[in-house]
């Protein structure tokens, strides 16, 4: 039995690791200029990523940390699209858009909040944009089931899409109440049947644990009832509560959030019982099942990891696509405007609508390889590192590995001069554990980290 308690400590502000260097890290002194240069230096050869932001939600989900716009009417969602449209032309304008695609991703907001005609526009005018998608490419969306209908998988299915991600996050009638997320088991039955119907093979479904109101007794019987649905993948998330950045999470009683031990315990619970159900675990969040190439990249030590979370897709240059889109490439991260007003404008100029960025230097390239690799495969292989960056690791990081030490005594990882390995239960504090790598952490105290708990 494992002593939770003792690992409250951990309980503290710190990156989910989507990016290093991390989204407080990046500049507005990135401008569009330095996209562009980005955009003509990139390697012809390497694939593209794609990803395209859907903004707009119907009404507000307490517990969501994502940027979107609440809205009923029709023509905002009308304009975006001409806007979307304008910005796949300004883009053709600086990239070779005859790249393999490889990858294609909606994400929100609530793409299928756009009619499926609508959908159908915008998937016909990337499809126009980027004519090289690869015949295995990965096309996925994120639906929230309660805006899903048979016309938009239609639509889907006829673009090629052949992944969907149905967001649930619990089945408590008490704690839907308390997020402002009305969402009965039917409603995502419904849905999954449908994309089952649809041919569609690989479908996941998000969980959130430590939301208010939450036990693990009640969250148990949440993943007991969603894997009768029989997803191919799971993301469980650890609640992100950052009230100083959404409005929305200050309606929560912070009391009746369960304290870290027991969200230790959930996360513990959920593991034991998804694999004991023919799971693995999947980096920190994400759990697949041994036939889906998530399962099979972390066999391989393959799994990577970007702003979509974890894929298969590594060695593609992400190209961010609609307002707060986030793209990157092998040295730069850049964000478009979050603004709706802004990104329109910029977008009038004949302009990329960037926002802000960031150019890595090596330091950050060497860090990031080995925060990736640790977050993503939760091993690290040492010579490979000393070979890719030419340098000696314990000489390099002889400071950021005594920070380890206590890592060591826990039982959470091991190291030997081949290999950091995390332990299984250290694969429930693997942030914590990376963060010692993390340059620009160490210059900031812990209450000046503007992050979720790590717990």
């Amino acid at each position: 039995m494992i002593d939770f308690k003792k690992f409250e400590k951990y309980a503290k502000p710190g990156p989910r690791y989507t990016s290093y260097p991390t989204a407080p890290e990046f500049s507005e002194d990135f401008f569009e200029h330095d996209l562009i240069s980005f955009y003509k230096n990139q390697d012809d050869s390497r694939a593209l990523s794609l990803y395209i932001h859907i903004p707009f939600c119907r009404s507000a989900c307490y517990f969501c940390g994502c940027n979107v716009i609440f809205t009923s009417k029709e023509e905002k969602k009308e304009n975006y699209i001409q806007y979307l449209k304008k910005e796949l032309l300004i883009i053709k304008q600086h990239l070779n858009v005859n790249r393999q695609v490889t990858q294609m991703h909606f994400g929100g907001g609530t793409p299928t909040f756009l009619s499926a005609n609508q959908l159908a526009i915008v998937l016909k005018m990337i499809k126009e944009t980027f004519p090289n998608f690869s015949n295995d490419a990965e096309i996925s969306c994120e639906v929230d089931p309660r805006f899903f209908t048979q016309e938009h998988m239609d639509v889907l299915k006829k673009e090629g899409c052949n992944r969907l991600s149905f967001g649930v996050q619990d089945l408590n009638e008490a704690v839907q109440k308390e997020i402002h997320r009305i969402q009965p088991f039917e409603t995502t039955q419904n849905v999954v049947n449908i994309a089952r119907k649809a041919g569609i093979k690989s479908i996941n479904i998000d969980l959130i644990y430590g939301l208010p109101l939450q036990t693990k007794e009640t969250f148990h019987q949440t993943v007991q009832q969603i894997i009768k649905l029989n997803p191919d993948r799971l993301a469980v998330f650890n609640y992100a509560h950052v009230p100083w950045m959404k409005k929305t999470m200050r309606k929560f009683d912070e009391e009746t959030f369960s304290p870290p031990s027991e969200r230790l315990e959930i996360l513990q619970d959920t593991i034991s019982f998804l694999t004991s159900n023919g799971y693995k675990m999947v980096g920190m969040d994400h759990f697949a099942k041994p036939e889906d190439e998530l399962f099979k990249a972390i066999e391989k030590g393959e799994l990577h990891r970007n702003f979509q979370g974890y894929t298969t897709k590594a060695g593609a240059d992400l190209i961010g696509i609609g307002v707060t889109s986030i793209g990157d490439g092998q040295d730069y991260y850049a964000q478009n405007f979050k603004d709706l007003k802004t990104y329109e404008n910029a977008i009038d100029e004949n302009k990329l609508p960037v926002f802000k960025g960031y150019k890595l230097n090596r330091d950050d390239q060497l860090r990031q390889f080995v925060i990736m690799e640790l977050m993503s495969n939760f091993s690290l292989n040492i010579p490979r590192v000393e070979e890719k960056f030419k340098i000696v690791f314990n000489d390099y990081f002889k400071g950021d590995l005594k920070e380890l030490d206590e890592f060591i005594e826990a039982n959470l990882i091991s190291i030997n001069d081949d290999k950091i390995q995390v332990s299984h239960t250290g694969t429930m504090l693997i942030r914590n554990i990376v963060m010692p790598f993390d340059a620009y952490l160490k210059k900031q105290p812990d209450n000046k980290r503007k992050f979720s708990k790590t717990i």
